[in-house]
C-alpha cells in the first residue's frame, strides 16, 4: 500500500482543497509520543489530541476530569512526533465556556506550550460568540456538534442527534454558525447520516468531520485505541471499525514474557552478558 509523503505538510490550505476535490480528510486521535510518531508515519491527515484522553490514557468514566495543564502536555508530547500531519487540541472541560478571555487564553496555552496547529471545542450557536473571540487572536478553531461528550450528562447517554426537527434545525443552523464563525473543520458526532450529508453539502468552507455520521462526510475520525482494537475493556460503539486486535496480540506477548521468565528461559545466553 502506498503512503503520503511525510515531507508533504498537511496544513489548512490542504485542508480546504480537499473538501473542495472530494477527496476524503482523514484524522485519529493520539496522546502520546511513540503513537503519533507511527500515526504521522502512516500519513494521516489531521490528529486530534482528544479529551477522550480522559477515558483512554486516564480511566475516567467521562472526558469532564482531564485538566488543562495534562491536555496541554499530551499535547506537548504528541507534537514532538509530529512531521506531516495538522495537529489539532481539544479545550477540555472548564477550559473556555466562562468568558472569551478564558478561552482565549487556553486557546493561546496550546499553541504556545504545546505546540497545536488549532484548537477544538463543543457547541453549536450557544458557542459561536466564543469561536469569533479565539479566531479574532489568530488561533484556529475546528467546531464540533451533535452528541457533545462534555454536555453526555444533559444529552443522557450516546444519543444519535438529528432525529427530531429540532434537532434537526439546531445542527444544521449551528454548522452554518460556525463555518461562518471560521471554523475550517467541525466534527460531526453521532448524527444521522442524512442530516450529516444535508450539513456537509451546505458548508461551502468547513469540512466535516464525522464519528458516527454516515459515509457523506467530508472526512472520519476515530479514536486510535478503537481503531486499534486495544482499548481496556475490548468494547467499542456500533460506529467503530476495528483495523486490528492489538488487546489480545498485547495480551498474548506479555503473558509469554512472564512465562518464559518462569521457567528462566529469558533472557537467555545470548541474551546476558558474560561468560556463558
Amino acid at each position: 500500500m502506498s503512503r503520503p509523503s511525510r515531507t508533504r505538510k498537511t496544513t489548512l490550505t490542504r485542508i480546504a482543497k480537499l473538501k473542495r476535490s472530494g477527496e476524503p480528510i482523514t484524522m485519529v486521535t493520539a496522546y502520546d509520543y511513540t503513537m503519533a510518531h507511527l500515526v504521522d508515519a502512516a500519513g494521516i491527515d489531521t490528529i486530534l489530541v482528544g479529551d477522550s484522553v480522559s477515558n483512554v490514557m486516564h480511566g475516567h468514566a467521562t472526558t469532564l476530569p482531564i485538566s488543562m495543564d495534562l491536555m496541554v502536555a499530551h499535547t506537548a508530547a504528541v507534537a514532538r512526533a509530529v512531521e506531516r500531519a495538522f495537529l489539532i487540541a481539544d479545550m477540555p472541560f472548564g477550559s473556555y465556556q466562562s468568558s472569551h478571555a478564558t478561552a482565549v487564553e487556553n486557546a493561546t496555552r496550546f499553541l504556545k506550550e504545546g505546540h497545536a496547529e488549532a484548537v477544538k471545542l463543543e457547541g453549536g450557536i450557544e458557542m459561536v460568540e466564543r469561536v469569533k473571540a479565539i479566531v479574532a487572536s489568530g488561533i484556529p478553531v475546528v467546531g464540533h456538534v451533535g452528541l457533545t461528550p462534555q454536555s453526555i450528562h444533559r444529552f443522557g447517554g450516546h444519543r444519535v442527534q438529528g432525529r427530531t426537527k429540532v434537532s434537526t434545525t439546531y445542527l444544521k443552523e449551528s454548522a452554518l454558525a460556525l463555518e461562518e464563525a471560521g471554523c475550517p473543520m467541525i466534527v460531526l458526532e453521532l448524527v444521522e447520516r442524512s442530516v450529516a450529508a444535508e450539513i456537509t453539502a451546505a458548508l461551502t468552507q468547513s469540512a466535516t468531520i464525522g464519528i458516527g455520521a454516515g459515509t457523506d462526510c467530508d472526512g472520519q475520525v476515530l479514536v486510535i485505541n478503537d481503531l486499534l482494537g486495544f482499548s481496556p475493556n475490548d468494547e467499542s460503539f456500533t460506529f467503530v471499525r476495528k483495523y486490528a486486535d492489538l488487546r489480545a496480540t498485547i495480551i498474548e506477548a506479555v503473558a509469554s514474557y512472564a512465562d518464559d521468565v518462569k521457567r528462566r528461559s529469558f533472557p537467555s545466553d545470548d541474551e546476558s552478558f558474560g561468560p556463558k
